[in-house]
């Protein structure tokens, strides 16, 4: 399974939503129909850009709650202190991503950022394989 978690500043598009998680697809060569789940902070719940791009694109938007956004968030490789500031987290994108494809799940890379939107994509710990 692999999760793209998304950040963003509020009132973003859509298209702009769109853009960066297919930026973030070519940038680690994964495919659209890899992608199991989108997830995002349950603060942004009201974010109509970011509920669009899920329909958009075919996939089941998760809201992560903070404190789980925040246990993830210890396992991300990008920080920013806006956004950990903010949001209490080094990465929205990471630590959604990370959140939801679970507990021993990795990145595939770091956080990619178009404009106002950072995607991220987690994999999700093979059966039987230990991650660090």
């Amino acid at each position: 399974m692999i999760v793209a978690g998304v950040g963003s500043r509020r009132g973003v598009t859509a298209e702009e939503v769109c853009a960066a998680v297919r930026g973030a697809l070519a940038r680690h060569d994964v495919k659209l129909c890899d992608i199991s789940l989108m997830a995002t902070p349950a603060i942004k719940g009201g974010e109509a850009g970011i509920i669009k791009a899920a329909l958009d694109l075919g996939l089941l938007l998760v809201m992560v709650p903070q404190a789980q956004l925040e246990s993830a968030g210890e396992r991300a490789v990008t920080h920013s202190e806006r956004v950990v500031a903010l949001m209490g987290v080094p990465s929205v994108a990471e630590a959604s991503a990370l959140a939801v494809a679970g507990r021993r799940s990795t990145l595939i890379g770091p956080r990619f950022v178009l404009g106002p939107v950072t995607c991220a994509l987690a994999r999700e710990a093979e059966k039987g394989v230990e991650t660090p």
